[in-house]
């Protein structure tokens, strides 16, 4: 990849999440672009656990790599990665992108939310029929509000359980800390062992606490690096936790796949309605 060449022209629409997927989800996104051109795309190590519905021109979608021709994604659903994503897209596609919670992605998906982890899984396979029925209800909607009502209604109806109370409260607990609270001592307030409450996570977020942790660290720094009294990155890394500047540098590699000033200048050139916050994530 050259260099990432954000799509031409394209049509965004939002939608929060309501009173009752509040915690569940961060929000829902329809995408289309309306004109040919080829355009690439990256975000780094996201918090979240998408469902996208495509029914447009497939996605070139890959996990810590430039993504190639074998990398054509069209409705899928893919789990928490702690590492960039490179997305390209021919100026045809168009889709509905449903953004969980790592708790809530649980209560909808059980525990496939292993499976999903580090990969993309096609709709079919990690929802079945009721998935592929979806995709064909949204399609005939016209208007992104009729097809947010119908993901709204859909997710409704899949959310079984939570994750144990043991796990949502430790998430939260590395959430408002931004990745700073000690897992050995999160463990101890639960009553179990820190090898447990390890398994837990993995089983009931896909990812183990320590990486989970990073990432909210590095979110921290990309919050504390975009606010409108963003120091030096010395600063940021001091303020982020990271032991310093040069720990910060590596860390921006790993889950951004680039140094944190060339971070820096492609985000400046970002069509802002592209750039995706985070910060919903905090209390969840």
């Amino acid at each position: 990849m050259a260099g990432i060449a954000p799509p031409f022209e394209f049509e965004l629409a939002r939608r929060a999440p309501s009173q009752r997927l509040a915690g569940l989800i961060v929000g829902m996104t329809g995408y289309r672009e309306t004109a040919p051109g080829w355009s690439s795309q990256r975000h780094a190590a996201p918090l979240i656990v998408p469902l996208i519905i495509s029914f447009g021109s497939p996605f070139l979608i890959a996990l810590g790599r430039e993504p190639d021709a074998r990398d054509r994604q069209l409705s899928f659903a893919a789990g928490l990665h702690a590492g960039p994503v490179y997305i390209e897209s021919d100026g045809r596609a168009e889709c509905v992108q449903l953004d969980f919670t790592p708790l809530g992605a649980y209560g909808f998906f059980g525990g496939a939310v292993t499976e999903l982890a580090g990969s993309m899984v096609a709709i079919g396979d990690v929802l079945g029929v009721e998935g592929q029925r979806l995709r064909e209800r949204l399609g005939a909607a016209t208007r992104w509000e009729h097809r947010f009502d119908l993901l709204e209604d859909f997710v409704l109806g899949r959310i079984a359980h939570m994750p144990s109370p043991e796990i949502i409260f430790a998430y939260r607990r590395l959430a408002r800390s931004a990745g700073a609270a000690r897992i050995t001592v999160l463990a101890k307030e639960i009553g179990w062992s820190r090898k447990h409450l390890v398994q837990r996570f993995r089983s009931e977020l896909g990812l183990a606490p320590k990486p989970l942790a990073r990432m909210m660290r590095f979110h921290q720094a990309c919050r504390l690096a975009q606010g409108e009294a963003a120091q030096g990155w010395a600063g940021i890394a001091a303020d982020s936790g990271y032991s310093d500047q040069a720990h910060l540098a590596r860390e921006f590699v790993e889950f951004a796949g680039e140094p944190p000033t060339a971070w820096a200048r492609r985000l400046a050139l970002r069509d802002s309605r592209l750039v995706r916050s985070d910060d919903a994530l905090a209390h969840w």
